[in-house]
């Protein structure tokens, strides 16, 4: 490490500073164990939340230690809340300033381990740079006229004017979605369709005159409001609409027909009737000739039954006095 010093000698406003003078120190440790990819955040002005990996040389068993300083502190702060998954290491600690200030001072942060081996990691962290808002809670949704009023809470740990927001937002195809951007902790979205389902999410964002911090919040749990059309409704409607106009036209034409044949009876071709009246004279006449045929038979058979009767009638008479004799 290298540091740097120079004195300044200030007399009626007047300054003239000393050169610098250089002096390094060289660190302590084997090159490659000190932690590396060093990541911090300061969730919502109340804890800095600090990551990082362990060095390439360093044993499995390395147990880092964060310290943290600045100016306001005493003496560099331990931080306890240390935790370690899959090989990424941890430290939580509280980090509140007055609500009214919007400056804050450098924090000077240290990870190093209890053995020597362990090369240290020190570096300087500007917080305004490091603001992450929380995510924004309690949305509610009403309608109102031919619009849409959402409202969220806001957070007590910033500055007034410090945070804005932006509202996304979309009807049925999440797709559509479009984006706001919102000043307070409320909003309308007018002009939507009554019939449709909307689908809303908030998310902070600290204010560039406030915080040099490009982080945002998580965005909220989504919140709908409206009905969603049933599309299985409009499915049925559209497959039942064909068939019922399909029978009501076969049925209509079936009564059309009956209609038209009462109202407008067909006109007999006289060709017919008269093909119909020769037709049925031709066969009363031949069923009338054979009636008479079939009736003369009859009569003869009767007639020679009644021959037949008397003939043996005769003979035996005859036979009953040739024996009484």
């Amino acid at each position: 490490m290298r540091f740097k010093v120079r004195s300044e000698c200030k007399y009626d406003n007047t300054s003239e500073p000393s050169r610098w003078v250089e002096t390094s120190v060289r660190p302590k440790g084997v090159p490659g164990t000190a932690a590396t990819d060093l990541d911090c955040v300061w969730h919502n002005l109340e804890y800095m939340d600090c990551k990082w990996l362990a060095g390439k040389n360093a044993r499995s068993d390395t147990e880092y230690a964060l310290f943290y300083w600045y100016d306001g502190l005493e003496s560099p702060k331990k931080c306890n809340n240390y935790s370690v998954c899959e090989g990424i290491f941890e430290c939580i600690f509280n980090l509140t300033f007055p609500k009214v200030s919007n400056t804050y001072p450098t924090i000077s942060i240290l990870i190093k381990d209890d053995s020597e081996e362990i090369r240290p990691l020190c570096e300087s962290k500007n917080p305004t740079t490091l603001v992450k808002p929380a995510t924004p809670k309690a949305v509610t949704l009403s309608k109102i006229k031919d619009g849409i009023h959402l409202e969220w809470s806001e957070s007590d740990t910033f500055p007034a004017n410090c945070l804005y927001y932006e509202v996304e937002y979309h009807s049925d195809d999440p797709d559509t979605a479009q984006t706001i951007k919102v000043e307070y902790n409320h909003t309308t979205v007018p002009s939507v369709d009554p019939n449709s389902k909307y689908t809303f999410k908030v998310r902070a964002k600290p204010k560039p005159e406030c915080y040099s911090s490009k982080l945002c919040s998580d965005w909220s749990e989504e919140k709908s409001i409206g009905e969603k059309p049933d599309s299985m409704f409009y499915f049925v409607l559209i497959i039942t609409i064909p068939i019922i106009v399909a029978v009501s036209t076969i049925i209509l034409l079936f009564y059309l027909k009956r209609l038209k044949i009462l109202i407008l009876p067909p006109i007999p071709d006289p060709r017919e009737i008269l093909k119909r009246m020769f037709g049925e004279q031709t066969e009363d006449s031949q069923s009338g000739a054979k009636d008479d045929s079939v009736n003369a038979y009859n009569r003869l058979i009767k007639e020679e039954e009644i021959h037949s009767l008397v003939l043996t009638e005769t003979l035996e008479c005859s036979y009953s006095e040739n024996e009484n004799r």
